[in-house]
């Protein structure tokens, strides 16, 4: 190989290399915002499990009054 042909391949190899930094920079933010977003999930599930179970529970005192009155 001669001196131009080392040096595309230098120039090649290291455009790969920035390729490669940019793509695990990618990944790991990729990453976080899934992590973020399946803890924002499962918060959400239990505000509306919470919210679920007050509901019903509010049915049944209202239907124990209806029996009562």
């Amino acid at each position: 190989m001669d001196q131009r042909q080392l040096q595309l391949l230098e120039n090649k190899v290291d455009e790969i290399v920035q390729l490669c930094e940019q793509l695990d920079k990618e990944n790991r933010a990729l990453k976080a915002n899934a992590l973020h977003w399946r803890t924002e999930r499962e918060q959400l599930i239990e505000k509306t499990d919470t919210a679920r179970a007050k509901v019903e529970s509010m049915i049944q005192r209202l239907r124990a009054l209806e029996k009562e009155s």
